[in-house]
């Protein structure tokens, strides 16, 4: 079982190239949580305060329509990915969606604070601030243009390829929701693409 700090230089390291001592530096600002599945990372309406790695276990954001109440997969996020909303996160006001685990997870987490008072100092925490800043940019135009301009199977191959394993891990029901689909629009998929394999 690697230790906080080994996750965390491994991790920092390869996305923002932060070095040993960069790492050092936040370590006392970083803490170990642990999530039972169907708990929440961050909840509607509630601002979202902290920015985690995960380093066990799988989350999906979404949201529920104030008025059917449907619940709308909108990201998942698993192993060795930073979960926040980042929205609510670098403007500190309530957020729009739930994060929730959909199985036993443990994360390592960093308060907004905090992680304001580590871009203060003379490291590589600034640029940290502007990566993530890039990666969640990238991630929310992503999506947007995977509905505009792909079809539900090229999401579908898309969403394994992000997370291997993850038809395994969780219902069917909340696939279809995260690609915008029914049922059995996704049983035909899968069967499509079981057919297409030598």
């Amino acid at each position: 079982m690697e230790s906080k700090q080994e996750v965390l230089n491994d991790l920092l390291g390869k996305f923002a190239d932060l070095s040993a001592n960069d790492v050092n530096v936040s370590l006392p600002y970083w803490r170990t949580r642990k999530i039972a599945k169907s708990d929440f990372f961050n909840m509607q309406n509630i601002v979202c305060t902290d920015l985690a790695l995960i380093t066990r276990g799988l989350f999906r954001i979404y949201y529920v329509h104030p008025e059917t109440q449907e619940e709308k997969n909108i990201y998942f996020f698993s192993e060795r990915q930073f979960l926040v909303s980042f929205r609510s996160f670098i403007n500190q006001y309530p957020c729009a969606y739930f994060i929730q685990a959909m199985e036993d997870a443990e994360i390592i987490s960093i308060n907004y604070t905090d992680l304001q008072y580590l871009y203060g100092t003379p490291t590589g925490w600034q640029r940290f601030g502007r990566l993530i800043a890039e990666l969640f940019f990238n991630q929310s135009q992503a999506r947007t243009e995977e509905f505009l301009f792909n079809t539900a199977e090229e999401r579908y191959l898309k969403m394994i390829t992000q997370h291997p394993n993850i038809v395994s891990r969780i219902p069917a029901y909340h696939i279809s929701s995260y690609l915008g689909i029914k049922n059995p629009s996704l049983t035909r998929i899968k069967k499509r693409l079981s057919q297409q394999k030598p």
